[in-house]
């Protein structure tokens, strides 16, 4: 593969990072990206990484990985055959309930998502899907919010991947439940808005099951040199249909065999720490 012009990159990553600081979204950056030179793909992903060094420099502490492009549609929409990566930083995690400036985020959507914790490290080049059965301590029931740096989510691959996977915020379920106590494909999902429907689905969803999306993303870390490890969260990829958040939306997202989870929105800035 052709080297990439790295001040370009480091360009097109500051970019992105300015958009996120001050709250207005960016044009596309797809075109910049396919001037980088070499596989486009991997030039996103060398932006994402810039960023993803930057946030770690800045005093971020990185706390696992997101899955996204888990649906079948979704990847029909964006001429991709298989899932993209990105970072979950410590900043990023909402507890269940706890309110949401909508400041914090940048054109939210939410999806529910099952999401797993490690228990052991995923160092393999090619793992089983023992091998990640033994590895995770528990599943947990997750509501993510995804959000994007590129205006009106004008966003194909390469913009979605080099904008850290569209990554937001996430929340997390507080019951911990183990992989053998519920179905992982079969569990109904359902999305309430103020106790509305705004999305159904099931574990299936995921690439037909949310473990095998978390043993493509174990795999995957692998070859770029960044492996899953102990205590790391994995949000394994949406269960239904994302929807768009609106000020003082509540969101509970009910799924089958872990339980509930909620994502409350307000526009009141955030207190002052």
């Amino acid at each position: 593969m052709s080297a990439i012009d790295l001040n370009a990159a480091h360009a097109i990553a500051r970019r992105l990072r300015e958009a996120e600081a001050s709250g207005i979204p960016c044009a596309p950056v797809r075109g910049d990206i396919a001037a980088l030179g070499g596989d486009a793909l991997a030039a996103a992903y060398a932006v994402q990484r810039i960023n993803t060094e930057h946030r770690l420099a800045a005093g971020r502490r990185l706390v696992g990985r997101k899955i996204g492009l888990t649906s079948k549609a979704v990847q029909a929409q964006l001429g991709v055959a298989q899932p993209d990566f990105g970072m979950l930083f410590d900043d990023m995690a909402i507890a269940d309930g706890e309110p949401i400036a909508l400041a914090r985020t940048q054109q939210p959507k939410v999806e529910a998502e099952i999401a797993l914790v490690l228990a052991h490290d995923l160092p393999h080049e090619r793992h089983t899907i023992a091998d990640l059965l033994r590895a995770t301590a528990y599943a947990l029931p997750a509501i993510e919010i995804v959000g994007s740096r590129i205006a009106g989510w004008d966003i194909r691959l390469t913009d979605t991947v080099a904008d850290n996977a569209s990554s937001g915020l996430f929340v997390l379920g507080n019951r911990p439940v183990k992989l053998d106590a519920f179905d992982a494909i079969a569990c109904g999902m359902v999305l309430e808005r103020r106790g509305e429907p705004v999305s159904v689905g099931a574990g299936a969803a995921c690439l037909g099951n949310p473990l095998y999306a978390a043993l493509w993303l174990a795999n995957t870390m692998v070859r770029v040199g960044a492996p899953l490890a102990a205590g790391d969260i994995v949000l394994t990829g949406a269960l239904g249909p994302m929807a768009a958040v609106a000020p003082g939306d509540v969101f509970t997202a009910q799924i089958e065999g872990l339980g509930s989870v909620s994502a409350s929105f307000t526009l009141e800035p955030e207190s002052a720490s």
